[in-house]
Formats: C-alpha cells, structure tokens, sequence
C-alpha cells in the first residue's frame, strides 16, 4: 500500500513538472461554449458559442430597453406634474421652472431617441417595412463602378442560382434587398450592423429548409455562396471600420509580437524540427496561409487559410514525431507560427471573420475547432509572462527590453546523437554573434574619430579666428602709375635728355 502510493505522489509530481514545464495547455472543455450546448464558444462572444450570446445579447438588450422606457414614463410624469404645479407660480417661479422644464425635456428627448433606435432595430414587422420603403431609393453601391472582383462574383453567384430554379430567383431577391438595406444603415454601430447580416443568414437557411424544401447539403452550398456575394460587397464597409477600435488593437497586437522576437520553439515546448526539410517546408507554408488570410475579402476564405495552416502545423508535428499530433502539441506550435508570421491586421481579421461569418461554421466542424485555437493563441500572445516560459521575472524583464537574448546553445553541451548539421549551425551562431560584436565596436570607434574631426576643424577654426583678429591685413592704396618718356610730366624733367642721332661720314 505504501509503495502504491509512493508511486502515485511520484507520478504525481511528474505530471506537475510536465505541465509547469510546457506552461500552455488548454483543455478541450474550455474551447466549447461555457453554457454547455456542446457548440464551440469565442473570447469575442465572452466564452459562449454565436446562439448562446445572441440569446444573452437579446436578453441585455431588452432589459436596457425596458429600462429605458421606465426611465422615459419617469421623466414624462415629473415633467406633467411639473406643468401643473407651474400653472399656480408667479414671476420668477415661472422662470425657475422653464429652465427646469428645459432641462427634462433635453434628458426625455434624448432618452426616447435611445429607446426608438433600440426598437427600430430590433422589431421585425417595422425592420420589414423600412426594409422595402429603403429598397425603392437608389442605392449608392449600384451607382458606383464595382471592382473586377465584385463583377465576377456576381456572374457567379447568379449562374449558381440558375441551379436552384425558382428558389434561386427569390434567394437573389432577399439578397439585393438586404444589400440594400444595408446601405442605407450606414450609421448603425458595428454590432448592429452584424445582427442584421446573422439574422440575415438565419432566415434565408430557413427558408431554404422549410419554404423551399432544400436539401441541407445543399443549403450549405447556397450560404457559403450568398456570404460570398455579401461580403465581398460590403467588405470594404465593415472591416475595420473608423468607429471601432480594431486598427488600434492591430496595432498593439503587432507591438506585443515585436518584442516577443526572442521567444524560441524550445521555451514554447514546440514538437517541430525545422531541421528536417519537409518540416521546414511545413512552417513555411503555415506562416503564408496565416499572413495570406488578410489578402481575402469573404470570411469563410479566410477561414480557410486558418484550416490549410493548422494542417500544415498537423502534419508538421507528424512528420518530426512520426506520430499523429496532439491538442496540447497543436496549440504551442500554433503560436510560434504567429510569433513568427506576425500576420497583418490579426485582431480585424479575427473581429471581422466573428460578426459577419456563417455562424454555423464558427460552432462547428473543422473550421470553428481551427478558428477558436487562433483566438486562444492570441489571448496566450497577449497574456505571455514569465511564468507561461518558465523564465524568471528578471530574465524576462531583460529579453523584453532587450538587454539580452536568450544564451545559445554551446556546442560542447551537443549529445553524440545531434547531427553535425546542428553543431554547425550554431557554430556560425556565435560567429556571426562575434561579428555583430566587431561590428559594434566599429561603429563606436567610427563615431568616436567623426567626433574628434569635428572638435579638431572646430579648433582650427578658432585658432584661425584668433590670428585674423590679433593681426587684422591693412590693404594699402595702389601706386600711382609711371609716366610715359614722351608725356609733359614735370616730373620727368630730371630725365636724362633723349639720344640724338648722329651721323657719321663716310
């Protein structure tokens, strides 16, 4: 019985060695929603999946309706039993209660806006009349020249269409219509705005199911296409769009990964050996799938590039470990790829895949499985510290500012099975690290001699300076000029006379 439990304590501690050691495990349960209906839940839906938030959002929301409304009866009632008290005031009462009433009536008026605005949005029969009075006015996308991109989208989703006969002339209706609309709710929030097109979804999936009789393989077929016709024309409208804060959380995901340079595969406990050729191949291809998501415009094309990485990373692991990978081998390598790739705008991408995405997809299959690890690895990236690689405070503290990076290894401490090509690798490491160093040293030295040519031209300046004003050079006047022998200058009467010819006989 002791050795039995001794055993136990000891296989204990190794588990809890093993899990410290890796410090980034997350269990299966925590990837579904936190409800319990068995869909996978998202940190962008606070841990529930797409139909537990709606139905928590919907309960919120009519709760701050129901609120507001108090709040405007309220005010309605102070404001009559206000009036009537006027009615017996005098002078200065009066003017007292105008500014009062002006007061009530600024709050009622601005409260009633809030709650008319909730209603407008959420009520259906006035949605569906606005809906068909907005559909007769012009529409500002249809004016517009649409991109190469939207032309052929559209000739491909009207020759799917033409499959689906008489379904396919309504579906093609329902969408112009929602376009429409949509166009002109330009000034909804973000949010509202994703409601509309997941409400959208979930009516024209019912009425294929119930109305039109649809196969449910095929109804699938018809959503990825009218997402696909949707979204590429509302695209450059609802992502990352002014009145969010999505660039500013790019942004500060790009910085946080940055400084997160130094962070190595080993520190993460990733499975991977970019060492072997087709590993690397592997890495390579994960890290352009997952920076090639930004290029798409349709969100379930971006979910793809997800799903094609997370293969890639599968198969990555596979290969160095000659066994199927595992979750707790999945999600550390996930997160190098995105240390490594640093994908441009993650955070909008992410945001814009979450509220206008097919939410079927997102809660199940492949795709959602994929999509949520990518929304855990990135909460991981923003939450990493010390603790999480097993690194002390100090010596964190150090890689993130970058006094240091992490010690190479040497190559003495190599065990004899590690192969040459590694041993090499790191020799051309510390030799390269050696050069960075010359190279410092260089250019310190070249600043150090441009900082004595300056102060030496300074001082020869000055001394020159000095000489110029102790000595300052006196310009005399020229000399008068020499007279000619010929000219009537009294001063050439001390001139010897002139040479007379003489003749000589002959």
């Amino acid at each position: 019985m002791f050795l039995s439990l001794t055993l136990f304590s000891l296989n204990r501690k190794k588990m809890n060695l093993k899990s410290e050691r890796r410090g980034i495990h997350v269990d299966q349960s925590e990837l579904l929603c936190k409800k319990g209906c068995g869909y996978y839940g998202n940190p962008a839906w606070q841990g529930f999946c797409s139909k537990c938030w709606r139905e928590e959002y919907h309960k919120a929301r009519q709760k701050q309706i129901q609120e507001d409304w108090e709040l405007a009866e309220r005010l309605q009632r102070e404001e009559e039993e206000a009036y009537a008290s006027s009615q017996s005031t005098q002078g200065a009462q009066s003017l007292t209660f105008s500014k009062f009433e002006e007061k009530k009536t600024n709050e009622k008026t601005r409260k009633v806006t809030t709650v008319k605005k909730f209603f407008t949005a959420s009520s259906r029969a006035g949605a569906k009349k606005a809906e068909i009075q907005e559909a007769k006015a012009p529409s500002p996308s249809i004016n517009r020249q649409a991109s190469i991109e939207t032309d052929r989208v559209s000739k491909e989703f009207i020759e799917f269409l033409k499959t689906y006969h008489k379904p396919g002339q309504d579906i093609y209706k329902q969408c112009k219509l929602f376009l429409d609309t949509m166009n002109h709710k330009r000034d909804l929030s973000i949010e509202e705005q994703s409601e509309c097109a997941q409400d959208f979804y979930q009516n024209v999936a019912e009425k294929l199911q119930t109305r039109w009789k649809v196969p449910p393989e095929k109804v699938e077929k018809a959503m990825d296409q009218i997402e696909k016709y949707i979204m590429t024309r509302q695209y450059k409208y609802v992502f990352c769009p002014e009145t969010t804060d999505d660039e500013k959380k790019d942004l500060a995901v790009q910085k946080r990964i940055r400084a997160l340079h130094w962070v190595t595969p080993q520190m993460l406990c990733v499975p991977v050996n970019e060492e072997i050729p087709e590993v690397s191949d592997m890495v390579v291809k994960a890290i352009t799938d997952i920076i090639e998501m930004d290029s798409k415009r349709v969100p379930r094309d971006k979910l793809a590039c997800i799903t094609r990485c997370s293969k890639h990373i599968f198969n990555a692991i596979k290969i160095t470990k000659n066994e199927p990978a595992s979750a707790d081998d999945f999600l550390p390598t996930l997160i190098y790829i995105v240390l490594k790739g640093n994908p441009p705008r993650l955070q909008s991408n992410i945001q814009y895949i979450t509220r206008f995405c097919n939410p079927s997809r997102l809660m199940t299959g492949e795709d959602g499985y994929y999509f949520t690890n990518l929304c855990c690895a990135v909460a991981f990236i923003e939450k990493l510290d010390a603790q999480s690689l097993n690194l002390s405070q100090e010596d964190f503290d150090r890689f993130m500012t970058g006094q240091t990076s992490p010690k190479k290894q040497e190559s003495d401490s190599f065990s004899p099975d590690v192969c040459l090509g590694v041993k090499q690798m790191y020799k051309n490491l510390d030799l390269l690290s050696q050069l960075n160093e010359r190279q410092e040293r260089i250019v310190s030295e070249a600043k150090k001699l441009e900082k004595d040519l300056i102060d030496w031209t300074d001082g020869i300046t000055k001394e020159v300076q000095d000489i110029v004003e102790k000595y300052p050079l006196e310009i005399k006047p020229k000399n008068q000029a020499l007279a000619a022998i010929d000219s009537e200058n009294v001063e050439n009467d001390k001139l010897p006379p002139p040479l007379q010819p003489q003749v000589y006989a002959g």
